[in-house]
């Protein structure tokens, strides 16, 4: 008999539902982390893209996910709006959010986390410690919007110009958050010039800037070496935009602490483990190409 005590790795599985999540960084991130914690960790996709069908099969793969014994699932686009429907309780952020991004699974019960608001408070933070935040102009006003919303009016911003294409989005958002955040005011933008005459920076939560959709969100030369600029998307981490800004004399943060931070929330949601964060940065920065979480 080997009088060795061999050990056996704890098995922790999850997944991520989504549409075209194929080239996503997050599972690598988990894997990653999980392995250097000891932990026999698989991370599955499970894309609605591949699968040939939509939103409407959401709530069928999560009982599947649950049924096959997942200790949760990270939620993407378009899915996480529809994933509370499928939950028994919301965390905090979640409610306020009316979005989800992790689901975990515990005990017989659903808990619905959105750990996306976070992840860009802290990428912030640890970009930019020292900068203003009383009034801001945010660009985009959709899922990622809302988050980047919550996430600037918890971190003292008082008042927030919101501008998106959609002016039912921004109506959306305002109703979302208001009552949420009385210290923060919320205003419809006009006028992007005007509001940046004010402004301390500019956020950036829309697409504007990736790969599939280059460019710019707005005209760089209203943009003063006296703002900061911060941005979501995080392929190519450095962005049309804050190129641009850099040349005027912005201080910029790219969208890889949005990207990593949410990771970091979602795994220790997952494992009670506390991840690494410095560990998952440098492991993100060696990944390739990637879209959304």
């Amino acid at each position: 008999m080997n009088s060795k005590t061999e050990t056996i790795a704890r098995s922790v599985q999850v997944g991520l539902i989504g549409s075209g999540i194929g080239k996503s960084r997050t599972p690598a991130m988990h894997v990653h982390e999980g392995r250097m914690n000891g932990l026999d960790y698989r991370y599955d996709l499970i894309d609605l893209t591949e699968l040939g069908v939509g939103v409407e099969a959401l709530g069928r793969l999560i009982d599947k996910a649950e049924s096959d014994g997942f200790v949760g699932l990270n939620i993407t686009h378009p899915c996480k709006q529809a994933a509370i429907q499928f939950v028994d309780e919301l965390s905090q952020d979640g409610a306020t959010l009316g979005a989800i991004n992790t689901i975990t699974f515990a005990n017989g019960r659903r808990i619905g986390h959105n750990t996306d608001w976070w992840g860009f408070a802290e990428g912030f933070r640890r970009g930019l410690p020292d900068a203003p935040l009383s009034t801001v102009a945010l660009i985009g006003a959709g899922g990622a919007g809302i988050a980047v919303a919550h996430a600037l009016a918890t971190m003292g911003t008082r008042f927030l110009h919101i501008f998106d294409l959609s002016a039912s989005h921004v109506a959306a958002l305002i109703e979302q958050l208001e009552g949420k955040h009385p210290d923060c005011t919320f205003v419809a933008g006009t006028d992007i010039a005007t509001a940046l005459l004010d402004a301390d920076g500019l956020a950036h939560a829309t697409p504007t800037g990736t790969a599939a959709h280059p460019g710019v969100p707005l005209d760089v030369a209203l943009l003063e070496p006296r703002h900061w600029v911060a941005e979501i998307v995080y392929f190519p981490l450095e962005t049309q935009l804050l190129k641009e800004a850099t040349l005027r004399g912005c201080r910029v943060v790219n969208g890889g602490g949005m990207a990593v931070y949410q990771a970091v929330r979602a795994f220790e949601l997952f494992t009670g483990i506390a991840a690494n964060a410095e560990r998952m940065t440098r492991h993100f920065g060696t990944l390739g190409e990637a879209d959304d979480m």
